[in-house]
């Protein structure tokens, strides 16, 4: 179990598929369900040969509260892969999601494969929750290796 004080590198994804993504903050309200619906969908993203990794700005000691705090209770609880704290905000600069007005990281996500090269990104408003389902998607036709049209699932055919 993540103790929140693990220092991580993208080399230790190295030879694995890594989706890593920024919320804005702890205890709000669009954040949590879009952590716990990756949580609860963890095992399909290790099927696929891929790690979860979510940061945000807040401070370990946040986050450390957010998981200890219930889901009813508007907390997250345990989750399945390590959040990390980028209280320094250099991360959330280096993947160009911080927001220097509000000092919070958009909602950037990231697919990098096993090389450790970057294949997808999408940055949302603040408001929109990403969607699990669709993360899957991408990291699937990502994975197929040809060209994947609009709407492509897993099983169709590639260009």
């Amino acid at each position: 179990m993540e103790t929140l004080e693990e220092k991580i590198t993208l080399e230790d994804y190295r030879g694995k598929w890594l989706v890593f993504f920024f919320w804005p903050f702890d205890f709000t309200f669009v954040c949590p369900t879009e952590i716990t619906a990756f949580s609860d969908n963890y095992e399909q993203f290790l099927e696929l040969d891929c790690e979860i990794v979510g940061a945000s700005v807040d401070s370990v000691f946040t986050h450390r509260a957010w998981t200890q705090t219930p889901r009813d209770q508007n907390g997250i609880g345990p989750v399945r892969f390590p959040l990390v704290s980028d209280f320094s905000k250099e991360t959330a600069r280096a993947y160009g999601v911080l927001d220097d007005e509000s000092g919070a990281a958009h909602r950037g996500l990231f697919i990098i494969d096993p090389e450790g090269v970057l294949r997808y990104q999408v940055v949302t408003d603040m408001n929109v929750g990403r969607s699990v389902d669709e993360t899957l998607r991408v990291l699937q036709a990502l994975q197929a290796g040809g060209l994947c049209p609009a709407n492509w699932k897993p099983g169709d055919k590639t260009l």
